[in-house]
């Protein structure tokens, strides 16, 4: 699913961005080589974000 129309980005970008540490969309973007141009998927990237890392902690509370 494409979360940002304007640079192209798939969630699955966003959720790899955010298990290798960017904790908000611009960082996870940064990482991408892009920045936000409207901002209108900025909530839905955050959202995706604070999804892995709530699984992210989640795992590690079992793992430990």
């Amino acid at each position: 699913m494409i979360v940002c129309s304007c640079n192209v980005i798939r969630e699955s970008e966003i959720r790899e961005a955010a298990r290798k540490g960017s904790n908000t969309p611009e960082a996870a973007y940064e990482t991408m080589g892009c920045e936000p141009v409207c901002g209108c998927c900025l909530d839905y990237a955050q959202e995706i974000i604070d999804e892995e890392r709530a699984t992210r902690r989640s795992y590690l509370r079992v793992v430990a």
